[in-house]
């Protein structure tokens, strides 16, 4: 039986869980006023995290993006393609979903292989 390991867990959730050779990152957000600041304080990490998985960008398998207005899809993305290493994109999603607050503007749920 593969083993499951839980880090930063809580009561309600863990930010990174891993089983067998795959990550799984709980949603993360990011601080600042805009998208831009946001996006690149949420993707700080997300590469924290998969680092300490035992992983990296590379490895994404799958990332859902969640904004609060898709109007912002643009700016999000400008900051989404300069981190993510050309030839390693993941599959991925995105919507327009209510975030847990008002405050928070974007939000990404990231898979990924251990390397």
């Amino acid at each position: 039986m593969t083993m499951i390991e839980r880090s930063h867990t809580n009561a309600r959730m863990s930010q990174l869980v891993r089983h067998g050779d795959t990550l799984y990152l709980a949603g993360q957000v990011g601080h600042g006023a805009t998208v831009t600041e946001q996006t690149r304080d949420m993707l700080t990490k997300v590469d924290a995290l998969l680092k300490e998985g035992g992983s990296s960008r590379e490895h994404m398998l799958q990332a859902v993006i969640w904004l609060a207005d898709m109007t912002d899809f643009a700016e999000m993305n400008a900051v989404w393609d300069a981190w993510v290493p050309e030839g390693h994109a993941p599959a991925r999603a995105c919507g327009e979903a209510k975030l847990a607050t008002p405050e928070f503007l974007v939000e990404v749920i990231i898979t990924a292989a251990v390397a």
